[in-house]
């Protein structure tokens, strides 16, 4: 089937894929295009169904005959299409993209990201650079870099209006899109060429796209930095400035509902579906006998902390950075390493969530269906320890003064839940940063997914910083005197 006949899973067991439950015919009729980005629940009411009269609107004549594998029959009702974008702005008459992140450009302001081993520099409207420093005792400071790309322009304060120049050339401007965590977000490209030649590609020059995207409560920080082909990279950096064009602000999808009703000789729901969901529950049950009781006993014990942290009466945008100035340095230190304080992040569909010493789970919370709950990985101090053995759990870097500090160190949760496609559990490797910041107390979460089911949650901080000199050869923190 085609890419585009898919229905995009979820995450819960409600949300599946319909050409997964039901043959590819369709009684005759054709099926809508669909896109992979929308996300669809399918619920199956009994013959006595009204259909919603508020929400996302539907049509009775709007339908689809579905038939399984099992010669089952339903009538499938469909949504006419709620995609997130029905608002439609009026008339924009305001300054271009382009024009709004001028003022980035002729600040010749830079944002950087510390990666475990590399640092990334990105100068708006300059240039991309990739770095390691390494300054052993006595010897002088050794920089390994590579350009990722550079502006073709005279000066740095040209980049906004030759952009602006460029598109006023132009016919209306697509905007472009990317899956950012599960969430489709509009990002506006600025593209960077002549980097440093790469040897992969006959010496041909490293080139980059960077792509801009709004968030209101962002310091221009640079989100996600990845290799998409040989030495052709994507940088994501997160900005206040696009959003003042209505076409570039953050806007949530809304779950479109499928509704099939089963026809007369059917069962209410497919024999395949019901037996697949009791597979699913048996194979979860051995590795996590009374996992509701359990989680039932966590949200009683942590209902008071385990909530996105709020400021004002204003509920904080999150794509991982959340400020918790309510505590001192010593409360915040002292509750974050009893696993008591748990930071919250994640943009989208998807938010994070990260008990220092307990867990890490990946949650959303829908009005209708409640909160869904995939746990990503648990904490046990003998499975780390066995990790640390063959890991870096611990990395250093050296001062200007020549002292060397902890930069940044790792710690392995193993244990999550069943995961669908490899059939093994859940892990993440959480890597503690330390991150400086006009903000002596924001938090910035977010999460990679290097390989199915096995992730990376990088938390940076400028709390951390004061707590990972306390790092034993193991990584695990403590309290500092």
């Amino acid at each position: 089937m085609r890419r585009s006949d898919r229905l995009r899973c979820a995450g819960a067991s409600l949300l599946v894929v319909l050409c997964g439950v039901f043959r590819s015919s369709f009684g005759g009729r054709t099926l809508p295009a669909l896109s992979d980005d929308i996300p669809f629940r399918l619920k199956w009411p009994g013959p006595d169904f009204t259909l919603p009269t508020a929400g996302i609107p539907y049509k009775e004549d709007n339908y689809i005959i579905m038939t399984t594998a099992d010669k089952e029959k339903y009538k499938c009702l469909l949504p006419l299409m709620a995609n997130g974008n029905e608002e439609q702005d009026g008339e924009y008459k305001g300054p271009s993209p382009g024009a709004l992140l001028e003022p980035l450009f002729k600040l010749s302001s830079c944002s950087y990201r510390i990666e475990s081993y590399w640092t990334y520099e990105v100068c708006h409207g300059k240039y991309i650079r990739q770095y390691h420093e390494e300054k052993e005792t006595g010897q002088k400071l050794s920089i390994q870099e590579y350009y990722l790309g550079k502006m073709m322009k005279k000066s740095t304060t040209e980049a906004g209006e030759n952009q602006e120049e460029k598109e006023s050339t132009e016919s209306p401007k697509e905007i472009y899109t990317k899956n950012i965590e599960g969430q489709m977000t509009p990002y506006y490209p600025v593209e960077m060429i002549n980097g440093t030649p790469c040897s992969l590609k006959q010496n041909q020059p490293r080139s980059s796209t960077v792509m801009y995207i709004c968030h209101p409560e962002s310091k221009h920080e640079i989100l996600s930095v990845a290799e998409v082909t040989t030495c052709e990279y994507e940088v994501v950096i997160l900005t206040p400035l696009l959003c003042n064009h209505p076409k570039y602000r953050f806007r949530t999808s809304p779950i479109n509902d499928i509704f099939c009703q089963s026809m007369p000789g059917s069962p209410l729901r497919p024999q395949s579906l019901v037996k697949l969901e009791h597979q699913k529950e048996e194979i979860k049950s051995p590795l996590k006998p009374n996992k509701e009781e359990e989680q039932q006993l966590l949200r009683e014990k942590f209902s008071t902390i385990h909530k996105p942290v709020t400021v004002g009466s204003q509920q904080q945008v999150t794509v991982g950075t959340t400020h918790i100035s309510r505590l001192t340095d010593e409360q915040l230190i002292k509750e974050f390493l009893s696993g008591s304080y748990c930071f919250h992040g994640g943009v989208g569909w998807w938010k994070y969530e990260f008990c220092y010493g307990k867990y890490v789970h990946q949650y959303h919370e829908d009005k209708d269906t409640g909160k869904t709950t995939v746990v990503v990985g648990t904490w046990k101090a003998d499975e780390h320890q066995e990790w640390a053995k063959k890991n870096l759990a611990r990395a250093y870097m050296t001062t200007p003064d020549g002292v060397q500090t902890v930069k940044t160190v790792s710690h392995f949760y193993g244990g999550g839940d069943v995961c669908e496609v490899s059939e093994q559990p859940r892990q993440v490797i959480v890597k503690l940063k330390c991150k400086e910041s006009e903000s002596p107390h924001a938090v910035t979460v977010y999460m990679l997914e290097p390989q199915t089911c096995q992730y990376i949650l990088g938390v940076e901080s400028p709390v951390i910083c004061k707590i990972l000199d306390t790092a034993d050869e193991n990584g695990l923190l403590s309290i500092p005197n």
